[in-house]
């Protein structure tokens, strides 16, 4: 018989601007809470690639956060993670075999990284600590909010990181657009030379770590006035 929830698993609903605020800014997964890094450092090679796995993750975060809202009330408290697992897992295969059917090189390009959403921290968190406490908008908001403040991070950081290891923007744009989007990359230079170390592993770790710094940077300069006293 399932449990309805409990009166401590439901909050309030908080307004649409402030959930778009902490999935944007204020508990960014990417450079916040830093999770989901793995699909993170390894993708963003490219825009491209970027763009591709970040729109994977905004469908899987707004579809699961809604139908764990919608059945919060049927699922069983003991039994609500792995209940949330097959359903992330199964957004997760809708995504990828659209990907394999319309955006077969995007596919290839990202790999076992497509799948492995399904173990990304970010979906599982926020279904757990938010969608199952909340309604329905709400519970979509959020994971459109916390979708979208990842792949953000995915996006800059392939576009850094694309621009200076190949000296190009949209790189394989054809990959998501079609033959279209061929006429899209941008190259700056010859293009025929780039840094190295910006398309590798340790570029990515020290691409992140300079977008946390900017971050932080900017959010301690927010909590000041121009005479230097807190706000």
């Amino acid at each position: 018989m399932a449990n309805p929830p409990r009166q401590s698993d439901t909050n309030p609903a908080p307004g649409i601007r402030p959930i778009f605020r902490a999935g944007l800014w204020h508990e960014n997964p990417g450079l916040v809470q830093l999770l989901g890094l793995c699909p993170l450092l390894a993708v963003s090679n490219t825009l491209i690639n970027g763009l591709g796995l970040g729109i994977a993750t905004i469908f899987v975060m707004c579809t699961t956060n809604w139908l764990v809202s919608a059945t919060r009330a049927l699922t069983h408290h003991d039994l609500r993670l792995p209940t949330f697992v097959l359903m992330i897992a199964t957004f997760v295969t809708v995504v990828e075999l659209l990907f394999k059917a319309f955006l077969f090189d995007l596919h290839l390009a990202l790999g076992i990284f497509l799948p492995l959403i399904v173990t990304n921290c970010v979906i599982l968190g926020r279904a757990e600590s938010f969608a199952s406490r909340q309604p329905v908008v709400a519970a979509i908001t959020d994971g459109f909010a916390h979708g979208t403040g990842f792949a953000c991070v995915l996006i800059v950081l392939g576009g850094l990181r694309e621009l200076i290891g190949y000296g190009t923007l949209f790189r394989n744009a054809e990959f998501l657009f079609g033959p279209v989007g061929a006429s899209l990359q941008i190259t700056l230079g010859d293009g025929s030379s780039g840094l190295l170390l910006a398309i590798l592993p340790p570029g990515a770790f020290i691409g992140l770590a300079m977008l946390v710094a900017l971050r932080q940077f900017i959010q301690q300069r927010s909590k000041h006035d121009p005479t230097g006293r807190d706000r």
